[in-house]
């Protein structure tokens, strides 16, 4: 990422200095228990990087609630729960999924107990009948392929503070949405993770970003989020041996050299044109950005000024 004056740029040494200055309030346990849940995650990342990181977000999230407070006061307004949302964007294969878990989580700890929900944004994409039907088989994941208008208006309602808001499920197996449907039921926090959160779409006078309290954005070099491509088909291929329901099936006679192929193409003529013309224009639009490295542990944290 070039330098940028509306970010603060800090490195990982600087950034691990801040755990000295971090309450902590999770048992040591706890902390194991979370590592061991979260496979890619080291204890050396969880304290230098998302210990602080929690912690930045606590603070936020404490000043939001004071000024939610004290402005229904003033207007002399009946104050209804509201959740705090936080957007977490980012390239196919560059370990959204495993920050939004994580944080998830961790933020679920403190003084008092959180309920912390986290909804992706694949739940939202049209179905692989409806894609057909459309001609956008091709241009899965590009902004097209979405039910933006559905995904506003959850967000919306969830924001607004419904009591039971419906979240539709997608199958990474089939890799196809499902039947099932989530009930969330007012959160204190919604993490809402997908590629397309912080697109700007001119055919919606409403943006998915506008509900946002706070958004991140996992960055890395095009050269090492294309490997974690590569790396993670030849792991879903090798899952889907056993698994004939599996999308990634219809892979599984091919040979590794082969399925490089196969995964080196999907990336080069979908993947690859989706984030340069999609995903990366929106990166400057996040409050903060994670920039990883090629071991995939975050080496540099910006902070909007």
């Amino acid at each position: 990422m070039k330098s940028n004056t509306s970010y603060h740029k800090f490195a990982r040494s600087y950034w691990a200095g801040l755990r000295d200055h971090t309450p902590v309030t999770i048992p040591v346990e706890e902390l194991e228990k979370i590592i061991a849940l979260h496979g890619e995650i080291s204890m050396k990342e969880l304290e230098e990087v998302y210990l602080p990181l929690t912690h930045f977000i606590d603070l936020h999230l404490q000043a939001a609630q004071q000024l939610y407070t004290t402005t229904t006061s003033y207007l002399e307004l009946s104050a209804k729960k509201v959740p705090y949302i936080i957007g977490i964007a980012g390239s196919v294969a560059v370990g959204k999924s495993t920050t939004a878990k994580l944080l998830q989580t961790l933020l679920s700890y403190g003084e008092t107990p959180r309920k912390v929900e986290l909804v992706t944004t694949d739940g939202f994409l049209y179905s692989t009948e409806t894609l057909r039907q459309k001609g956008l088989m091709s241009r899965k994941g590009f902004p097209e392929s979405y039910d933006t208008q559905k995904l506003i208006e959850f967000i919306g309602d969830v924001k607004a503070g419904k009591d039971h808001v419906e979240a539709p499920s997608y199958s990474h197996i089939t890799y196809d949405v499902s039947d099932e449907m989530r009930e969330i039921r007012q959160p204190d926090i919604l993490l809402i993770e997908g590629i397309n959160v912080l697109q700007v779409d001119k055919t919606h006078q409403v943006f998915v970003s506008d509900f946002f309290d706070l958004s991140f954005y996992i960055d890395a070099d095009e050269a090492n989020i294309k490997k974690w491509y590569v790396e993670r088909f030849l792991q879903l291929q090798q899952a889907a041996l056993h698994q004939p329901e599996s999308y990634f099936h219809r892979f599984t006679s091919l040979s590794r050299a082969e399925s490089i192929v196969q995964a080196t193409q999907t990336w080069e003529t979908i993947n690859a044109i989706n984030l340069h013309e999609n995903i990366l224009p929106t990166r400057s639009r996040a409050n903060v950005i994670l920039k990883k490295g090629s071991d995939h542990t975050v080496e540099t944290i910006y902070l909007r000024k």
